[in-house]
C-alpha cells in the first residue's frame, strides 16, 4: 500500500465544507493548522493593512487512490463559484517511510481499495 500527504490550503470559511467532503470520502484524521495568507494581489485593506484573510491548512495522511478522490473533491469545492479564480490550494506528496498510523485506519484504507474494485 502506498501512501500520500495531502496538503489543502483552503480560506476559514470553507474549511467544515472541506473537511467534511474529506470525512465522507474516507479521511480518518485530519491536521488543522490556522493561518494567514498574503497573496500578490491585496484583497481588502484595514487603517492602511493589508489583509487577505484567515486560512486553514489541512494535512492529511491517506491511501495514494483515496488521495486522488481528495484532491479532485477539494478542486470541486474551491473553483464550485468560478473556474478561472481558486479561492485555495491542494496538492500532495509520496510518502516514503511511515510509521505511527493506527492499524484500524490501514483497514479501513484496505477495505476502500477492495470496495473501489
Amino acid at each position: 500500500m502506498k501512501f500520500t500527504a495531502v496538503v489543502g490550503i483552503v480560506p476559514e470559511d470553507m474549511e467544515q465544507q472541506c473537511v467534511d467532503r474529506a470525512r465522507e470520502l474516507g479521511a480518518g484524521g485530519i491536521t488543522i493548522i490556522q493561518g494567514r495568507g498574503i497573496s500578490n494581489e491585496t484583497r481588502k485593506t484595514f487603517f492602511g493593512f493589508a489583509y487577505d484573510g484567515n486560512q486553514s491548512v489541512l494535512l492529511m495522511v491517506l491511501e495514494r487512490q483515496l488521495s486522488l478522490e481528495i484532491l479532485k473533491a477539494f478542486d470541486a469545492i474551491l473553483h464550485a463559484d468560478d473556474a478561472c479564480n481558486s479561492k485555495g490550494l491542494v496538492f500532495s506528496l509520496p510518502l516514503e517511510h511511515l510509521r505511527g498510523m493506527d492499524m484500524a485506519q490501514i483497514q479501513k484504507f484496505e477495505q476502500h481499495l477492495k470496495d473501489s474494485l
